[in-house]
């Protein structure tokens, strides 16, 4: 196993016991943040059918939420118009509840500074990114973070369990 990998599994298995550096919302916390949210930014948003972003952005405006892509690769996905930047998003379109994050851990702590300085409801890395510079910048900001957690699979756990109608 490679070095990377070997710190990117300490990281994660330091988040699954709640060690830490920083507090990060727990799943049950993360759903109660999902039942609330209305807007969702979608960060690495992808136009390929087969990238999770793309199923996942799908799953979400399936289920009524107002989803906006962030990728400067992308003119627009699943029919709404990409965005280059966070920043960028929030301006032509107002704030965000959740900024959904589909990119490498190490592209994270840009991405959690424009989450505080829009002022977005909380920071939500996917599955597989932890980053706890991100986690604390985040914090720090009083934007709550989210990490390797699926809004996808939080939704429908919510929904299994009758706690969201959409």
């Amino acid at each position: 196993m490679a070095t990377d990998d070997r710190a990117r599994a300490r990281e994660i298995l330091d988040l699954q016991e709640g060690r830490g550096p920083v507090p990060v919302l727990s799943a049950s916390a993360a759903q109660d943040l999902l039942a609330d949210a209305r807007r969702i930014c979608v960060v690495g948003a992808s136009s390929d059918r087969s990238r999770p972003s793309h199923g996942v952005m799908r799953y979400l405006q399936h289920h009524g939420y107002e989803c906006v892509p962030v990728n400067p690769r992308e003119r627009d996905v699943l029919g709404v118009r990409s965005f280059a930047t966070i920043e960028e998003a929030v301006l032509e379109s107002g704030p965000f509840d959740v900024i959904d994050v589909f990119r490498r851990p190490e592209y994270t702590p840009a991405i959690a500074r424009s989450a505080v300085a829009t002022n977005a409801g909380v920071l939500w890395l996917q599955l597989g990114v932890v980053n706890w510079e991100a986690a604390r910048i985040s914090q720090e900001g009083g934007v709550p973070v989210v990490m390797d957690l699926c809004t996808a699979i939080e939704h429908r756990r919510l929904r299994e369990a009758r706690r969201l109608s959409r």
